[in-house]
């Protein structure tokens, strides 16, 4: 059967995420998850420089030897990042018998879950994925979109997002939620993003 993904994003903050590798790729896997939330262990003898200093800046936690059975208790999500197949495998094996989601690099047949590649702008996040078959077009495609989103994009999501909570907060009647942020998004992107939140009452909430 033809692989199939289902997109989502993880609520990491506060919860274990466990990276089993010291290389750069582990480095990379666990920033990002430190830029999530996560409470980030790390396990591997050796280390980049750059997980060293995480660790001594109290940043993550660092385990500093091989992969054992039983390490992956407690975590939410695991990445496997050694460069060696057999240890992948057995961390493969805790993770399936612990129904913990795995992502191991560069074997996407081991993977309950792929890494897209990511467009970080304050509030505004977007993934882009082949579904494991071409990462380097992901990247490409983020360089892309990366060039066309202005700040003004950042302070729409800011602003709008803001108005949104002040519905929900005041407007009870949902359909008319919903007409008022139709109108919202009928408007001109740049218009609103330089908008206070006094002018977008006086402009969404007036009748018709």
């Amino acid at each position: 059967m033809k692989e199939s993904y289902y997109p989502l994003f993880f609520r990491l903050t506060g919860t274990l995420c466990i990276v089993v590798g010291g290389g750069r790729v582990a480095e990379r896997k666990a920033r990002a998850l430190l830029a999530a939330g996560a409470v980030v262990r790390l396990i591997s003898p050796k280390v980049t420089g750059g997980l060293s200093g995480l660790h001594l800046q109290g940043r993550i936690e660092l385990v500093a030897r091989d992969y054992r059975e039983g390490d992956l208790k407690g975590a939410t999500l695991v990445f496997a990042a050694t460069d060696k197949g057999e240890v992948n495998g057995r961390v493969r094996e805790e993770s399936r018998r612990l129904a913990i989601p795995l992502n191991a690099v560069d074997n996407p047949g081991m993977c309950d879950f792929i890494v897209p590649s990511l467009i970080r702008k304050g509030p505004l996040l977007i993934a882009i994925s082949t579904s494991g078959v071409l990462p380097l077009l992901s990247k490409k495609l983020r360089v892309e979109i990366t060039k066309s989103l202005t700040p003004d994009y950042t302070a729409y999501v800011r602003r709008v997002g803001a108005f949104r909570r002040y519905l929900l907060q005041n407007v009870e009647n949902g359909r008319q939620r919903r007409e008022i942020m139709k109108r919202v998004s009928e408007a001109d992107i740049h218009e609103v993003s330089r908008m206070t939140l006094g002018e977008m009452k006086k402009r969404f909430l007036a009748p018709g």
